[in-house]
């Protein structure tokens, strides 16, 4: 992992554990899918609740869970960040996309993946 993105995940470990840090968003420009009330959390079987989704992104992040880096389309040119989360056998992939706002995170995506 490059040196830059070790640098973002130490930067998101800090905003994902403070729930004054934390946003979800969603705007024209900026839309989200963001559905913890709709994946089961491994650790507990039952759903996520909102702050127990964002417990666990720290978690992940915190464990060394792959992060990619991608251009966002909306808004256009803006860094995101991805990890796809094993969350048990017979469940698809969680789809996790945070961006990086002025000292805060915004969860933009938490849902079940789509694709394989």
């Amino acid at each position: 992992m490059s040196a830059d993105l070790e640098s973002v995940r130490r930067q998101l470990i800090a905003l994902t554990k403070s729930s004054r840090s934390r946003r979800q968003h969603w705007s024209k420009d900026m839309p989200s899918d963001w559905r913890p009330q709709q994946i089961h959390d491994p650790r507990s079987g039952q759903c996520f609740t909102p702050s127990g989704a964002w417990e666990f992104i720290n978690e992940c992040l915190d464990a060394g869970q792959k992060l990619q880096e991608i251009i966002l389309e909306q808004p256009e040119g803006k860094k995101g960040y991805v990890m796809k989360v094993n969350v048990g056998p017979g469940r698809p992939l969680l789809y996790i996309k945070l961006q990086l706002g002025s000292g805060a995170v915004i969860g933009r995506s938490f849902h079940y993946s789509e694709h394989a």
